[in-house]
């Protein structure tokens, strides 16, 4: 396999640049090992989100019995904490035992995948991915309370604020996990030892009764109504937000080092303990020191203020929590960063999600899942303005749900195997989704009303979109299998060319001589004249070739690229007969720009793409002589289809010497697997695989490409497509976009997509 080691080729594309700033230098495939993390730093990155929900799973109970009943229910927050309390020690032991089991990844979607089938493991799929974008706006809404809470002058700039936290928290996670721990570990450290002395020093006051009384500034209404059933039901969901991120430790169990799942073990259980202490602590003196409810001041902001009175000490110790409580807020958010790029990776890798987001970055990250669930929490942000009092009863559900799907697969899995005390195994996870499965029932009846019901339409939605994309990919796959051995094993092809001319520059010169190159027998030169055409040009063509081919003047009655089509639809198309239209564009400049300035060009380009058995050869020029280089061929190929073997013939009806198939492969193996798949399809054209050791083909294409146009040659690139209908055009040829994005700017190159029709 080729190899190319510079991560630093110099591009045309400046966005490539700025990416490597802000992202970082790629890391080879084979790095993978140094950004497994140990069990320190993957507390703060897994762990940030349930850690963080201290900050204001307390106060939600709280919101909800104070506002039916006034003070007078203040007293029932504890109780309802220690239920709450216990159903997360269950739950973590429960996800104890599934990490052990599941090694590489112990999420819900796995476990339910393996012992409840496809329908329950979408469903808890489709639950987490909800789960963890409402995580991102949630943690980061309430991270903006907390910097209003002391400085409520900045209440008018939320959104704004909340959209630049998600962007810092996007870009640190873009630039690998290892980074991100590093920059999150302190911040949640910090947290995590200023709620414990806020605790401690606040329970050593009440024994001593020295505690005092919270000053609560703009207290919402409290109630005046009895504490029925449904209000504790109602607190308890609300409550039950402390709950949520538990899960993310076991989507990422391969990000530990080894052991891998006995670390993530450990790790879950460090993470019950402390947040079942802090959540118990803050509860306990929310009672206490008569917290409320309130629009500027947060309850852990009322329980610090109390507990540390204003004086030296006391104010740095207050600021202290508020500032760790703001951070953790925010980064809470980084939790979803770990879990959702992971489980969306999963499901690309099962068909079930496009394939772009198995895709790793150049700091081996599903940055393709990072960005989506970055939208989408944006969109959240902006709509329901950074509001995480109208965010929160969106909360809960799907993270309940998955729970849920996650401990009855694992009662099954102990059910099935019989292993080493698998009774014992399955009660304490038939308890974790008996309880789990109450409180789903019970955040779904209790918030339905409030907005949970946009949860409950969004789930089976997810699911069945994802039961679509992979019914697409498996016909898709279907067809370009079966009709490999039918394409490869047509009669000879033929092709005819037309050379669209618009004008006479350096660009229609260098395309008459690749036109020359592929049809040396005869082509034909067609001219539609537009606004502000040269009324000469017939005369000048003319004297330009010395007389054959003539230049045909079309009628552009009904449109200039309607008279270019017609001329295509009068000639022989089929499996064995290519029409292929050779389109010069005289660019001033290398730029992407530059695409804009020449609508006619770009929009039959795109017509044709459409048309069965029509390939476009784009001939980009700025500055290159005008032809008459040695032109090699070079087909782009991503496996031994039907699309692949459709443009092997068409380079066979050209007919050049020079011409090879070249695929690029991340790592060995794949590099080996493209081999065998193409000696067995017995391809008439020799293979050439290029390693990409980055995952980004860019810089080994671009290299390549600048060895053979150093030596002289032009290149002809050739790159399959298929053509789609609707929806399903998102899902394909991403790579074809990018290499022509990027080579449309590049000295020498000519590009023929070759379209592979699948609009039925």
């Amino acid at each position: 396999m080729s190899t190319v080691t510079r991560p630093d080729v110099e591009t045309a594309l400046e966005p490539r640049r700025l990416r490597r700033v802000l992202v970082g230098r790629p890391m080879r495939t084979g790095q993978m090992h140094e950004t497994l993390l140990p069990k320190w730093l993957a507390l703060p990155i897994f762990a940030s989100d349930p850690l963080s929900s201290v900050a204001y799973a307390t106060e939600e109970a709280l919101v909800v019995l104070v506002g039916a009943a006034g003070l007078g229910a203040l007293h029932l927050v504890l109780p309802i904490s220690i239920g709450i309390a216990c159903l997360l020690a269950i739950v973590v032991l429960s996800y104890r035992q599934t990490v052990r089991v599941y090694e590489t990844s112990g999420g819900a979607y796995i476990v339910a995948r393996e012992n409840l089938g496809t329908a329950p493991s979408l469903v808890a799929a489709a639950a987490l991915l909800t789960d963890y974008v409402l995580t991102v706006a949630v943690s980061i809404s309430a991270g903006i309370f907390a910097i209003t809470s002391f400085a409520p002058s900045l209440s008018s700039h939320r959104v704004s604020l909340a959209l630049a936290c998600l962007g810092v928290i996007v870009l640190a996670n873009l630039r690998g996990v290892r980074e991100s721990g590093l920059l999150f570990a302190l911040p949640t450290y910090a947290f995590i030892a200023a709620i414990v002395s806020l605790d401690a020093i606040g329970l050593v006051q009440y024994a001593t009764g020295h505690l005092h009384r919270a000053v609560v500034p703009h207290a919402l209404p409290a109630g005046a109504g009895a504490v029925g059933v449904f209000i504790l039901l109602r607190a308890f969901s609300s409550g039950s937000t402390a709950l949520t991120g538990v899960e993310a430790i076991a989507n990422g169990v391969n990000a530990f080092r080894q052991p891998q799942g006995k670390n993530a073990a450990k790790t879950l259980g460090a993470l019950g303990v402390m947040a079942i202490v802090m959540f118990l602590g803050v509860s306990f003196l929310a009672i206490h020191v008569h917290a409320q409810p309130s629009a500027t001041g947060s309850v852990v902001s009322q329980i610090a203020r109390a507990v540390f009175q204003p004086g030296s000490m006391g104010g740095f110790m207050y600021y202290a929590v508020q500032a760790t409580t703001l951070l953790i807020l925010i980064l809470a958010a980084n939790t979803s960063f770990q879990g959702f790029p992971r489980l969306s990776a999963l499901l690309a890798r099962d068909r079930f999600a496009p394939r772009q987001f198995s895709n790793l970055g150049d700091r081996l990250v599903f940055s393709n899942g990072m960005l989506v669930l970055a939208g989408a929490a944006a969109a959240l942000l902006a709509i329901y303005k950074a509001n995480t009092n109208s965010l929160i009863h969106l909360y809960v559900i799907g993270v309940f749900t998955a729970f849920t799907l996650s401990q009855a697969g694992m009662v099954r899995y102990w059910l099935r195997t019989r292993g080493p005390r698998w009774r014992g195994r399955a009660v304490v996870n038939s308890l974790g989704a008996t309880a789990t499965g109450l409180v789903t029932a019970i955040v779904v009846w209790t918030k339905f009303a409030e907005g949970a019901w946009l949860v409950t339409v969004a789930i089976p939605v997810l699911v069945f979109a994802m039961l679509g994309v992979r019914r697409h990919y498996r016909r898709i796959g279907r067809r370009l299998t079966a009709g490999a051995a039918a394409v490869a094993s047509a009669p000879g092809a033929r092709n005819s060319t037309l050379l669209v001319v618009e004008k006479l520059d350096p660009a229609a010169e260098r395309a008459l001589a690749f036109a020359r190159t592929i049809a040396p027998d005869g082509f034909r030169a067609i001219h539609v004249p537009r606004h502000g055409s040269d009324p000469g040009i017939g005369p000048r063509w003319f004297h330009l070739v010395g007389g054959a081919p003539l230049l045909e003047t079309l009628d552009p009655d009904g449109g200039t690229v309607d008279a270019v089509l017609e001329q295509v639809w009068r000639l022989p198309r089929g499996e064995s007969d290519f029409v292929t239209v050779v389109v010069p564009e005289q660019l001033r400049r290398r730029s992407l720009a530059e695409e804009a300035r020449h609508p006619f060009e770009f929009a039959l380009k795109l017509r044709l793409l459409t048309e069965s058995g029509v390939v476009v050869a784009d001939v980009p020029t700025v500055d290159e002589s005008p032809g008459g280089r040695p032109l090699a061929v070079r087909i782009f190929v991503s496996g031994a289809n039907a699309a692949s073997m459709r443009a092997l013939n068409w380079a066979e009806a050209v007919g050049l010497p020079d011409t090879r198939a070249v695929n690029f492969a991340f790592d060995e193996s794949e590099a080996a697997e493209m081999r065998r798949k193409w000696l067995a399809e017995d391809a008439r054209v020799p293979l050439e695989v290029l390693a990409a050791p980055y995952r980004d083909i860019g810089d080994p294409l671009l290299a390549y490409l600048r060895e053979l146009t150093g030596d002289g040659h032009d290149v002809l690139v050739v790159l399959p497509e298929l053509v789609l209908r609707g929806w399903a055009r998102v899902l394909h040829n991403q790579r074809a976009l990018y290499v022509k994005r990027l080579l449309l700017v590049e000295p020498n190159v000519i590009l023929a997509s070759v379209p592979y029709q699948l609009l039925r």
